[in-house]
Order: structure tokens, then C-alpha cells, then sequence
């Protein structure tokens, strides 16, 4: 089985200057593209006069996006059969791999990415998210029946994998700060090229616990009930939204307006329900602009 790069391992002590490696050699060409290309981009006066809004989204990412029988399905695949309906435009939908799609939304390829895009850091200085949709938290995942571990305190010292070049390694740092306060330290961190691998190594006892937010946790955990199981909250509060250039203000506005119909016709709650376990009433209702805005989010909603 092919890992990244055969599998990267680093130690507790180590963490941060390697995450923070990981998300800025990952963003970078993003951030440098987007400086001289998002002016590509077209806000909504051009998407209105030409008749249509150009979406990236993704094939291989459930409940998000993913392909079923040939055919897209997920969350987004009927929040865009929503959007057909409200908007007075053509929705025209490309699906590209994950690598190189919000690379393709910051050069003006495409006008967004409908797609589960969490927020961070590096992206906010890159793109504005509309309102999130789903929760981002990050969780641990462990083995059914593991009692050993109950709380965060009792992930000190474990072995636990995560997905390489993710935002989820970016945010690891806080687990480190969390076992810290506790008394504890981080253990062996295993990167993974895909989350499957990481949770076969898991299912095998190679790993402790994996790390991934809570719509994935939630999706896994409720089809392999016997084999995986929902542990402690490993950060703060985290979002998914979708991004667009900065550049298109006025799209975000239309696409916040949207999101506010669903809202309040209670369609996104039942959307959340059907794909992601629960609905998410407390999640903020304003676009996401900002690293300060998203980091008062975050402290405010602490808990």
C-alpha cells in the first residue's frame, strides 16, 4: 500500500514548524497565482449579463461531493439542484480533483467552489467563504470498544494519523496545547496520503486514533459502527463553506442570500440532517472575509 511518502512520521515536539511547513508550502502557489490572476475572476454584474456561473466541485469526498452509480451525489450535488432552482442564471458545474481546484478558482477559472472547503488561515488570504454550512471541529476517531480512551487527556503519548498537507495538521497544534495544559504531550504523528489508509491502519491497531472533522467522523462512525467510534473534540470550532476570489463581493452577497433562503425555508437544515447526521443551528450567518473575523469566531465560540 502506497503512502505518502511511505509515511511521514515527526514527534510532539516538532509539530508546529512541520504543520505550519505543510499548509504554507501546500497554499503557496495559491496565495502567489492568485495575486495577479483573481482579477480574472467575474463578480455578478458579468456572471448576470452572461447568462451563467461557472462552479468547480470535487468527485471523491463524502457526504460532501462524491460519484454514486456514474452519477455526482452528496450535499452540494442537491444544494446545487437547489441553487438551479433559485438563481436566474445557467449554473455551469466542472468536477475536478481536489488537488489544483482551488487553484483553479483563484487563477478565474471558475467563479467558486461549490465544494467542503474548510476555512483557515491561508485561504481567508486568499478567498472570502460564504456563511459555513457545516461544522469543521476536529475530532478523534477510535476503535470500537477501545475504553482507553475518554477524554483528551487520554490521548497522551498515543500514535495517531492524519492527512498529509490537510488543515487538520495545520490545527494540530492545538491538540499539542490541549495535552500540554493537561499534563500531557503529543505523540507519533503518522501523514497519510488518504484518510482510508489511515483508517485501515487504525481498524489494524496500527494507529491509536486518527484525526478528521466532524461531518467525516460522523459519516464513518455511522457506517461502521462496530469498527470505529467518535471520541473527544481535539480543537476549537471549525467551518466549511464555499470560497470565492476576493474580487467578486457582489457574488458573495447573491451566494449569502441564497444560503439565508435556505435557511429560513428550513431546506438546509434537512440537507444537513440527510447528509451530514445532524443540523447545525448555531453556526455563524455571515461570509467569512477575514483571518481576524475567523479567529473571533473561533475564541467567541470556545468552550
Amino acid at each position: 500500500m502506497m503512502r505518502f511518502s511511505a509515511r511521514k512520521t515527526t514527534s510532539g515536539s516538532r509539530l508546529s514548524r512541520m504543520a505550519a511547513k505543510a499548509m504554507a508550502g501546500s497554499l503557496l502557489a495559491v496565495s502567489l497565482s492568485s495575486l495577479s490572476l483573481t482579477a480574472l475572476a467575474a463578480d455578478l454584474p458579468e456572471i448576470e449579463s452572461r447568462g451563467s456561473l461557472s462552479v468547480a466541485t470535487e468527485d471523491n469526498y463524502a457526504p460532501f461531493n462524491y460519484i454514486e452509480n456514474g452519477d455526482p451525489v452528496g450535499f452540494n450535488a442537491d444544494m446545487l439542484e437547489e441553487l438551479r432552482q433559485y438563481a436566474d442564471f445557467d449554473v455551469d458545474q466542472d468536477i475536478l480533483p481536489w488537488t489544483g481546484l482551488l487553484a483553479a478558482v483563484s487563477t478565474g477559472q471558475y467563479d467558486m467552489a461549490l465544494t467542503g472547503a474548510s476555512v483557515s488561515d491561508e485561504r481567508l488570504r486568499v478567498f472570502n467563504y460564504t456563511a459555513p454550512y457545516a461544522s469543521a471541529q476536529h475530532f478523534a476517531i477510535t476503535r470500537a470498544g477501545d475504553d482507553s480512551i475518554q477524554s483528551v487527556a487520554d490521548l497522551s503519548g498515543k500514535k495517531l494519523g492524519v492527512q498529509a498537507g490537510s488543515v487538520l495538521l495545520s490545527r494540530l497544534p492545538e491538540l499539542e496545547k490541549m495535552l500540554r495544559e493537561s499534563g500531557g504531550e503529543l505523540g507519533e504523528v503518522v501523514q497519510y496520503e488518504s484518510y482510508p489508509e489511515a483508517f485501515a491502519d487504525l481498524a489494524n491497531g496500527r494507529l491509536d486514533f486518527v484525526i478528521d472533522s466532524a461531518v467525516p467522523v460522523n459519516t464513518l462512525v455511522a457506517s461502521k459502527p462496530d469498527v470505529f467510534a467518535k471520541g473527544p473534540a481535539v480543537s476549537g470550532p471549525g467551518y466549511v463553506s464555499w470560497p470565492m476570489p476576493k474580487s467578486s463581493p457582489e457574488l458573495l452577497e447573491y451566494m449569502d442570500g441564497f444560503l439565508d433562503h435556505m435557511r429560513d425555508t428550513g431546506r438546509l437544515a434537512e440537507l444537513q440532517e440527510k447528509w451530514f447526521g445532524e443540523s447545525f443551528p448555531d453556526l455563524p450567518t455571515e461570509p467569512l472575509t477575514s483571518v481576524d473575523q475567523f479567529h473571533e469566531l473561533q475564541f467567541s465560540n470556545m468552550k
